[in-house]
């Protein structure tokens, strides 16, 4: 990359915790917060940590747990914690802002969708709804195992996949849902996307969950939010609808792919081993989400 080629993209993402090994919940708030780099197919060189915290209540064990967590994920992405800056909270929360570069030619973008596009999502959704169960007590073990080790993998391989294939538009799904991060896609191209709800990978048990009424109110903030926008078949089901909106932390990308950039796409994910789905196209439009 030539330097006159070459773009800074800065980023913030702050989060309360969402389990409670703070070492974890450091290398989560980690991924989170570089994924909106990869996001723009860059490449994180560098972070800034945010802490709020009561000192009343959580001692130098529990931050120096928390940052070494942090620290380890941030070494995965090849990016540094430079420095920071904590003040006294009554509720616990932790972020980054992360330094990035990208290529002004191959730049990610949410308005370069392209009617034709495929759209392949590279996580499976259910992080909000699983976790905000687990509060409850109606989820431990294996389930919310699955779901912490989808938060701590890293969008690295999604991001290079997406611009070696020839992608011009992606983004990160995480708090606004599947729903508001495609809408944001959809408006941004002036198209509308296809989403085929069998296709979405969701992780076991949230559908389910939702079902039951288990949903986080970000997800039903999400839907009343985005509902205006996307027309769902008519018998589709509210639990089905509160999965498409689940607020996901550290989510997958949702990648609009020429469908020329198919094959090295998944040659790529394969010698990567990194998952994939294909859950729809890109169609001429005027900004909705169109699910069937």
């Amino acid at each position: 990359m030539r330097f006159k080629d070459r773009l800074l993209v800065e980023t913030i993402d702050v989060i309360t915790p969402i389990v409670d090994d703070p070492y974890t919940f450091g290398a989560i708030c980690a991924a989170n917060a570089v994924s909106d780099v990869y996001a723009m197919g860059g490449a994180p060189l560098s972070a800034l940590a945010f802490l709020g915290f009561s000192s009343c209540d959580f001692g130098p064990t529990v931050i120096r747990k928390l940052l070494k967590g942090c620290i380890d994920k941030l070494a995965e992405a090849d990016t540094c914690l430079i420095g920071g800056h904590s003040i006294e909270d009554r509720e616990f929360k932790f972020g980054l802002s992360v330094t990035g570069i990208a290529d002004k030619k191959t730049i990610l973008k949410v308005g370069g969708a392209a009617p034709g596009d495929i759209l392949v999502l590279t996580k499976p959704l259910g992080t909000g709804i699983i976790t905000s169960a687990a509060k409850k007590g109606k989820v431990k073990g294996a389930a919310l195992n699955r779901a912490v080790a989808s938060m701590l993998l890293l969008n690295k391989t999604a991001s290079k996949a997406a611009v070696l294939s020839g992608s011009r538009s992606a983004t990160d799904v995480t708090g606004f849902g599947l729903l508001g991060h495609g809408l944001n896609i959809a408006k941004n191209s002036k198209t509308d996307l296809v989403v085929l709800y069998d296709s979405v990978p969701v992780m076991n048990g949230v559908k389910k969950l939702a079902g039951a009424g288990m949903a986080p109110g970000g997800a039903r903030r999400n839907l009343d939010f985005c509902s205006r926008d996307v027309i769902f078949p008519p018998d589709f089901s509210k639990g089905a609808q509160l999965v498409l909106s689940d607020p996901q932390t550290s989510g997958g990308m949702l990648i609009a792919l020429p469908p020329k950039g198919l094959k090295k796409f998944e040659k790529i994910a394969g010698r990567e081993k990194m998952p994939y789905w294909i859950i729809g196209g890109v169609v001429k439009g005027k900004g909705r989400i169109i699910v069937k």
